[in-house]
């Protein structure tokens, strides 16, 4: 939820940003609508107690001959104070409504327009030109028996895969060497659960224009995470945290869902788009006046990352559009795919300022009292960088050569060619 106080002071901003995002600029003036009759509701309501109390000492003082009519009065009065309570109420919960509906306020400098409007701002590294034609990454990966997606599909579904053998050891080398890298950054390593109950999935923002990427359990009203993120941001729901010391940063690994929703005839060969995969997180919460050189800070530990896979890449600055509710700036990193000849998409890293924490009510202590923080989150790896080092670092033989820095976590430094 953004801050009441820039709806009032500086509304047009926020039209700036929804028109941006190409969202409902209409929704400012509701929200605004909204405000105003919320504090016009309490006002009523307040002064109506006041008076109540100012009568209830006239009805302790009052004679006894008097003190029929005055509790008369006393007893219409309380129904008023009741029927002006509800309607503050009332006008509480309308207002709330009004600015959920209001996405957070993009940073200045965030491109406008949608998916396809970003702005790159770097390209790390050179593709790799092979000089033989390489194999993607699902055949290749079924050759040396570190996929099955035929299982996968047997025991799932569509979109459902093994990881096997090397393949296994892949991802778990990987995850292990993003989590060594963070915590040498500061972070802290959390195992998250990946059923959350609707408050906190609300809370993040997920429950918006795209919770059909979510799977629900209507049994149990519970919903499964498509990120640790969800898990993270919970973990200090309405609490005050202390921040004196510098931003507070966990790594939380864990397996996640996504339905795919509106996927349909995309990526369905190998495991780029799947509905369950592993994903190691970041998540920061900051004071908000430190929130931007945090956000890039975690990108600078992503490309970290994806150099130590030797992985070529680009990373962009994405436009309004494609933010999601929550994020008021998210870069990508994409690594280049060779059998696709194109960029695709590795990590995200998004600051979503102050919007998730007054949704959760997570707040730090400072000298002017107690206010929101600002929480950010981003992809320290994930099943999906798979992809790109199996297809980078596949040899004319069939074989995989494994990147340097991940040698001392798999144990080999190639990956045979033949089946195991």
């Amino acid at each position: 939820m953004i801050d009441p106080q820039l709806l009032r002071e500086d509304p047009d901003r926020v039209r700036r940003s929804q028109q941006k995002r190409g969202a409902s600029v209409e929704a400012v003036d509701t929200a605004l609508a909204a405000d105003a009759q919320r504090r016009a509701a309490i006002s009523a309501f307040e002064a109506l107690r006041a008076e109540q109390n100012v009568h209830s000492k006239l009805v302790a003082k009052a004679p006894k001959e008097e003190k029929q009519a005055l509790v008369a009065q006393a007893q219409e009065l309380a129904a008023r104070v009741k029927a002006a309570q509800a309607e503050a109420q009332a006008a509480e919960d309308a207002f709330t409504a009004a600015m959920r509906a209001i996405d957070n306020v993009v940073i200045d400098g965030v491109p406008e327009g949608g998916e396809d409007d970003f702005v790159v701002l770097r390209e790390v590294g050179t593709p790799r030109a092979f000089n033989f034609e390489p194999r993607d990454h699902a055949d290749l990966g079924e050759a040396l028996g570190m996929i099955d997606l035929a299982r996968g599909a047997k025991v799932g579904g569509s979109r459902f895969y093994y990881l096997k053998g090397w393949g296994a050891r892949l991802e778990l080398a990987l995850m292990q060497m993003a989590l060594d890298t963070a915590i040498k950054a500061g972070f802290i390593p959390m195992i998250t659960p990946t059923l959350v109950r609707p408050e906190v999935m609300d809370g993040t923002g997920f429950l918006g224009a795209h919770s059909d990427e979510i799977y629900y359990l209507p049994a149990d009203d519970l919903y499964l995470v498509g990120t640790s993120e969800v898990a993270l941001a919970g973990y200090h729901a309405d609490e005050i945290i202390d921040l004196t010391a510098g931003p507070i940063r966990y790594a939380g690994w864990s397996s996640c869902y996504r339905r795919e929703a509106g996927s349909y005839g995309k990526d369905t060969k190998g495991i780029l788009r799947v509905h369950q995969f592993n994903k190691l997180e970041a998540f920061v919460y900051a004071d908000p006046a430190t929130a931007e050189a945090e956000h890039e800070r975690i990108l600078a530990w992503e490309e970290q990352l994806l150099q130590a896979c030797e992985l070529a890449y680009r990373v962009i600055d994405v436009a309004a559009g494609d933010l999601g509710s929550s994020a008021a700036r998210k870069f990508d990193c994409e690594a280049w795919v060779p059998s696709q000849q194109r960029y695709r998409e590795l990590t995200s890293t998004s600051n979503c300022t102050t919007f998730q924490a007054r949704r959760l009510s997570i707040r730090s202590r400072g000298e002017a009292g107690t206010s929101p923080v600002a929480t950010l989150n981003g992809t320290l790896a994930t099943t999906r960088w798979l992809v790109a080092i199996i297809e980078t670092h596949q040899q004319e033989d069939g074989s995989i050569r494994v990147p340097a820095a991940l040698v001392p976590y798999l144990g080999t430094d190639l990956i045979p060619a033949q089946s195991v």
